[in-house]
C-alpha cells in the first residue's frame, strides 16, 4: 500500500471516528436531559408528598379524608421511590456511555496523531526528493559550466 493510500485510509478512519464521537456526544446529551427530567420529577413528587396528608393539613380533617390523603401520599411516595431507582439505573447507563465516549475520543485522537505523523513523513520524503532533484540539476549545471 502506498503512503498516499495509507493517508487517505487513515483520513477516512479519523472521519468515521469523529462521526462516532459526535453520535456518542449527542446520545450522552440526550441522556443528560432525561436525567434532569427525572430530577425535576422527583422534586415535584417531593413537593406533592410534603403538601399532602398530615404534613400538609393544618385543620382537623375527618377520618375518611385522612385515609384518602394517606393513600394518596403513599402512592406518591411509591412513585418517587420508583423514580429514584430509575434515576440510579439511568445514571449507571450514563457512566457506561461516558466511558464509551472517552474511549472513542481517545481512539480518534490516536488515529489523528498517526495520520499527522504519516502526513509529516510523506511531506519530509517529498521535500528530500525535491532537494535531491534540485541538487542533481545544480550538479549537472555546474558540470556543464565547467566543461565549457
Amino acid at each position: 500500500m502506498t503512503r498516499s493510500t495509507t493517508i487517505r485510509s487513515l483520513g477516512t478512519l479519523v472521519q468515521l471516528r469523529s462521526t462516532q464521537v459526535e453520535r456518542l456526544e449527542a446520545d450522552l446529551a440526550s441522556q443528560e436531559a432525561t436525567r434532569v427530567r427525572y430530577q425535576n420529577n422527583l422534586q415535584r413528587l417531593s413537593a406533592l408528598t410534603h403538601g399532602s396528608g398530615a404534613s400538609g393539613a393544618t385543620l382537623q380533617i375527618n377520618p375518611a379524608m385522612a385515609l384518602n390523603c394517606g393513600a394518596y401520599k403513599q402512592g406518591v411516595m411509591a412513585l418517587a421511590d420508583s423514580h429514584r431507582i430509575d434515576l440510579s439505573l439511568h445514571q449507571a447507563n450514563m457512566a457506561v456511555s461516558q466511558d464509551r465516549l472517552r474511549d472513542a475520543w481517545v481512539g480518534r485522537e490516536l488515529l489523528g496523531k498517526v495520520l499527522a505523523r504519516t502526513q509529516d513523513a510523506q511531506a519530509a520524503e517529498n521535500e528530500r526528493a525535491t532537494r535531491k532533484r534540485e541538487d542533481d540539476i545544480a550538479t549537472q549545471s555546474w558540470m556543464a559550466g565547467r566543461a565549457a
